[in-house]
């Protein structure tokens, strides 16, 4: 749990069953147009978070603020999802994807605060040297978002669905980031 000027955040495992309903509304809504699942069905959002249930390099999680859902994020190995083959993953490398729950009703500083507490999150564990995103490359809010957390890009990058912008962020970065 994290305590911030914006309320407690906190992340619990994704429950694929429970909560694709609530999901659903969330990546078909228009601001989630970089999540790519405009389209998709209640059933295809089940598929895809059992999927990810199942995979040992995969996992979702639900994100909550003051004890509701608010966003998701769901953490990757690199080595084995989403990169495999474009780019050298280093032993530690933790990938990222995170998405804020659309509102009539938003808060100043919510989506910082949100990545700073998925950043702390995936620091946690010892292992983790080093967070690699690969947002779409126009998705400019994005990445002005992990920058301030300490994100730095290396390269644009051609996956199949998108062109991405391949950044990394250690853990010094990241600490060197919300401090200032």
């Amino acid at each position: 749990m994290s305590a911030t000027t914006v309320g407690t955040l906190a992340l619990r495992p994704l429950d694929p069953l429970k909560d694709a309903g609530l999901l659903h509304g969330w990546v078909t809504h228009p601001k989630a147009a970089f999540w790519m699942m405009q389209d998709a069905r209640l059933q295809d959002v089940e598929r895809a978070y059992l999927e990810i249930a199942a995979d040992e390099h995969h996992h979702a999680y639900l994100g909550l603020h003051d004890g509701e859902p608010a966003f998701l994020m769901e953490k990757y190995d690199p080595a084995h999802r989403e990169l495999v083959g474009l780019y050298e993953p280093q032993p530690g490398d933790v990938g990222m994807h995170f998405l804020v729950a659309p509102t009539d009703r938003p808060v100043h500083g919510f989506t910082r605060a949100v990545i700073t507490a998925v950043m702390e999150f995936l620091f946690q564990d010892p292992a983790t040297r080093r967070v690699v995103v690969e947002p779409d490359v126009d998705n400019k809010a994005v990445h002005a978002l992990n920058e301030a957390v300490g994100f730095v890009p290396e390269r644009e990058i051609q996956k199949p669905e998108k062109k991405a912008l391949l950044s990394f962020c250690t853990r010094e970065q990241f600490e060197r980031a919300v401090r200032a």
